[in-house]
């Protein structure tokens, strides 16, 4: 059965998302003053974090992969086109990550920044989108080799093709 958690980070309007399934689980768009709150939780509901995921990186978005793999011995995961050193996977278009029994499927989303990604559920049932596509509007495109062009063929082409439900 899958697991599911909504986090959410008031300073910076950041959500983190919780994923688990059969013991195993990833954190997407962890944030980084958050890793405690993370393990506690993880160990709560009894999951090892086998990655972390983000959906983008710029510096507003600081990420808390790297202590959570200190703390968890997970993977740190993102997009190939992403600036950060010292992922353990780098992510393109195409590509699954696995937990547990599930996994997820990676979409290039380009837009927002150059190294945007959306992670969508093996059943197409959740998108995360991170700045790609948010609530009433999309990321800001004026920095990190944005392009409004770019952003609405992702959004149209990744996001939109995906069941209305």
């Amino acid at each position: 059965m899958l697991i599911f958690r909504q986090l959410f980070d008031p300073a910076s309007s950041t959500y983190t998302y919780l994923l688990g399934d059969a013991g195993q689980a990833v954190l997407i768009d962890p944030v980084f003053e958050h890793e405690r709150r993370d393990v506690a939780l993880l160990r709560e509901l009894g999951l090892e974090l086998v990655a972390t995921l983000d959906t983008h990186v710029h510096a507003d978005h600081v990420t808390g992969a790297w202590l959570l793999k200190q703390r968890c011995d997970s993977r740190i995961m993102l997009s190939e086109h992403s600036t950060a050193a010292h992922a353990d996977r780098l992510l393109r278009h195409g590509d699954t990550v696995a937990f547990g029994g599930r996994h997820l499927q990676v979409r290039a989303t380009p837009g927002h920044t150059s190294g945007c990604l959306t992670y969508v559920l093996d059943d197409h049932r959740m998108a995360f989108t991170g700045d790609c596509l948010l609530i009433r509007g999309c990321g800001r495109t004026d920095f990190q080799q944005g392009s409004p062009t770019r952003l609405f063929q992702s959004v149209q082409t990744q996001i939109f093709s995906l069941p209305d439900d």
